[in-house]
Parts: C-alpha cells; structure tokens; sequence
C-alpha cells in the first residue's frame, strides 16, 4: 500500500513537471524508447537500451545535474559514455554507446543508452535549453521485453558461435525463413551451389538457422 501511495505521488509530480518543462525527455522502459518533446511537440522518437536483469533503470521524474560530454566509467571499467547527461546521484545517466545492435533491448547497468549520433543530438539539445529546463521522466517496466529479447539473445550467440568457429550462417532470401531445397535444415559441403526461385545461385555454408 505505501509503495502504491508512493508511485502516485511520483506520477502527479511527474505530471506537474511536464506541464512546466520546455524539454521533455520520456524514457519507457516497457517499449525501450524515448521520446523528446520541447514545450508539448515530438522532436524525437528513438531506441535505447535501460537496465538489463539486476541493474533496473530508476523510475521517475528526475531534472539532470550535470552533464560531461567526454566521459569514462570509473565504476565499468573506464567505460566510454560519450555525450553523458546525468540524471541521479548515484550516476545514473543518459549517454551514447557503441552498442547500438542490443538498442532496443535492457542491456545496461542501469543507465539508459543512446547511439552516439543520437546522444550528441540530444546533449546539444538539453545544453542549448538549459538543464533547469529538461525533465526525465522514465516510467514502464524492463521485464515486459526482457522475455521477448530473449530468442533474439540466443540467435546471436549462435551466429557468434558459428563465426568463432569459422562458418558463416546459410544466406537467407527473406526476413521469415531461409531457402532450403533439401528440406531438411542440414549440413552441406562447404560451396554447394543451389538454385533460387528468386532467380539467383546462393551456396551452403554452415547450418540454417
């Protein structure tokens, strides 16, 4: 009962803050991405990365307090996060990162990552405006896609298995499923040349997958 009690004071001084903020960042967490509106009109709307299992990105409605725009982790091993806006005292911030292929999926240690194009875009922004002027707000919940990200997590692993172990994945001709004409989603001989129905020879090498 106190943490609901709690939650609702969070959103009414989130809502207060928003109806006086010139800029407004909103992080959801369910759907990993943010929006960033000045004065109630969409600037952008991109991917990002909250807190994967056991670094939960904070919930609630935050003013940033200082913002770095070459930074290193001291807690992550001098981990680059370029373009850093800061937005609690325990050093959560919103930052650039190279790992723009796990975005859109909980992969950080509790910050929440931008591209780096996209970080710069957005420092720029806050700093032209002013700090005292940028809400965050982040609200939503990173289980609700945790469990989704998962079969993408494993495909990856196997596609990084098979190129430690020399092979590259059978190549696909569509989003959905590859071509296999055996039928049976087997091994072929390194270089085995097969036709397409889409006009074009592709060649076996590795598993389909």
């Amino acid at each position: 009962m106190r943490a609901a009690a709690l939650l609702l004071v969070t959103l009414c001084v989130a809502g207060a803050n928003e109806a006086r903020a010139g800029i407004l960042i909103r992080v959801d967490k369910s759907t990993q991405r943010m929006t960033v509106t000045r004065d109630g009109q969409t600037l952008y709307d991109w991917p990002v990365s909250t807190g994967m299992a056991g670094y939960s990105t904070p919930r609630g409605a935050f003013s940033p307090s200082r913002m770095v725009a070459d930074y290193y982790s001291r807690e992550w091993d001098d981990a680059p996060m370029p373009h850093a806006i800061f937005f609690t005292g325990r050093g959560h911030a919103i930052h650039g990162s190279s790992h723009t292929g796990r975005l859109g999926t909980p992969a950080s240690h509790g910050c929440v990552r931008l591209a780096p194009a996209k970080a710069a875009t957005l420092f720029a922004l806050v700093k032209q405006e002013g700090m005292g002027n940028t809400r965050v707000v982040i609200g939503g919940d990173e289980t609700a896609v945790a469990g989704r990200a998962a079969p993408r997590r494993e495909a990856r692993m196997r596609r990084e298995q098979f190129d430690q172990d020399g092979f590259a994945p059978t190549v696909r001709v569509t989003r959905r499923r590859a071509y296999d004409p055996w039928g049976d989603d087997a091994w072929r001989p390194v270089g085995a040349a097969y036709p397409s129905p889409y006009g074009a020879t592709y060649y076996s090498y590795g598993p389909s997958y």
